[in-house]
């Protein structure tokens, strides 16, 4: 790296879990090689008297930090904040989570097709026992926290067979039609413009049969009783080859994963998809989760550096013209105007858990 070219920082606040898991050694390392500096933010100081920082890498919650980022943001206009915290919000829904695959602009001249399961949310426990609530959605059924904040509460899932299970559960939550999709999840991982999609086990088929003759409801953690001939889950997915379950077609997923990133805002995510057993061609996203495990990736150093190289300097160019363009006109304050301008695919402006089985809502 020449030592004229400019270097950038990026602060990152993260709660201690994320941060072990996602600043490596090599991470910092590597991004450092690429003049790209990692700063941990202190939580115990106010963000707006630390930096400076060119851009704001941050996976924390509450009033009191948006109200700092919005303060960090009007003091520097020109930083970026990965990703902003009304965008993730929606993610913390279960049910405005998987509305935006409807807002989804995909060519239909393909034929594999996607969409969500069917799926309904309950408030309270009298709609939930209500047999009227649960019209069009047949059993068995995945009940999920209706909150999908990351924390253990909302982990919790249930596979519901019957509305003996129903009684058990505790609302707001929920309701998905679960889909025999041949125990194998496609977990698609998300950096800006990057896209890794990998194989993982996930929870095995359940046939009409064996519906008849279960009970109630398992939490994920018991799911291997569903194989009564197998007492462990390794000798199920092992049977089932896993190695060998056909991946999702590539362009399909790009196009997706573009989508998704265009309609949300959001740089960095992950989501779950499912291809039904029953019709081959029909891929069913049920999860999407802000700020993934990447660390699982093989190589994410390097995805996410130049991850943070590209929007970094789009970023920096985009300022420059804006500066050039306006002749560095200043405001009724004094200070230099710039507009902040779209980038990432020339689209889309860089305001920047599936809580799954696997835990990948780290």
């Amino acid at each position: 790296m020449a030592g004229s070219e400019k270097r950038f920082s990026i602060g990152y606040a993260l709660a201690p879990k994320k941060q072990q898991s996602f600043i490596q050694l090599s991470l910092i390392n590597l991004a450092k090689e690429r003049g790209i500096d990692l700063i941990k933010i202190d939580a115990d100081k106010r963000l707006i008297d630390q930096g400076p920082f060119d851009c704001v890498l941050h996976k924390l919650y509450g009033d009191d930090w948006k109200n700092q980022l919005k303060e960090f943001s009007v003091e520097n206009p020109n930083a970026l904040i990965m990703d902003s915290p009304e965008a993730i919000e929606r993610l913390h829904n279960r049910i405005s989570m998987l509305q935006v695959v409807s807002e989804l602009k995909i060519g239909a001249e393909r034929e594999a097709t996607f969409g969500i399961p069917k799926q309904i949310v309950i408030y309270d426990a009298k709609t939930l026992l209500d047999p009227c609530s649960w019209e069009g959605l047949k059993f068995p059924v995945i009940a999920k926290p209706l909150v999908a904040d990351g924390s253990a509460k909302s982990h919790k899932m249930s596979l519901v067979f019957n509305r003996d299970g129903v009684s058990k559960l505790k609302p707001p939550i929920v309701l998905q039609e679960f889909v025999n999709h041949g125990g194998v999840i496609f977990k698609v991982y998300v950096a800006g413009e990057y896209v890794q999609c990998v194989k993982r086990k996930s929870l095995p088929d359940v046939t009409e049969d064996k519906l008849e003759s279960l009970e109630g409801s398992l939490t994920f953690s018991q799911v291997s009783n569903l194989t009564a001939n197998e007492k462990s889950d390794d000798k199920y997915y092992k049977m089932m080859h896993l190695e060998d379950a056909e991946m999702p077609p590539q362009s399909l997923i790009n196009e997706i994963s573009k989508g998704l990133r265009e309609a949300m805002n959001l740089h960095l995510f992950n989501f779950d998809v499912i291809r039904d057993s029953s019709v081959g061609n029909q891929y069913l996203i049920i999860d999407i989760n802000y700020f993934p495990g990447y660390a699982k990736m093989p190589q994410y150093e390097t995805i996410l550096t130049n991850f943070f190289w590209d929007i970094l300097h789009k970023k920096d160019s985009i300022i420059d013209d804006d500066l050039t363009n306006e002749g560095n006109k200043s405001d009724d304050s004094g200070k230099i105007s710039t507009r902040r301008r779209s980038f990432d695919d020339g689209s889309r402006k860089c305001v920047t858990n599936i809580v799954s089985e696997d835990g990948d809502g780290s």
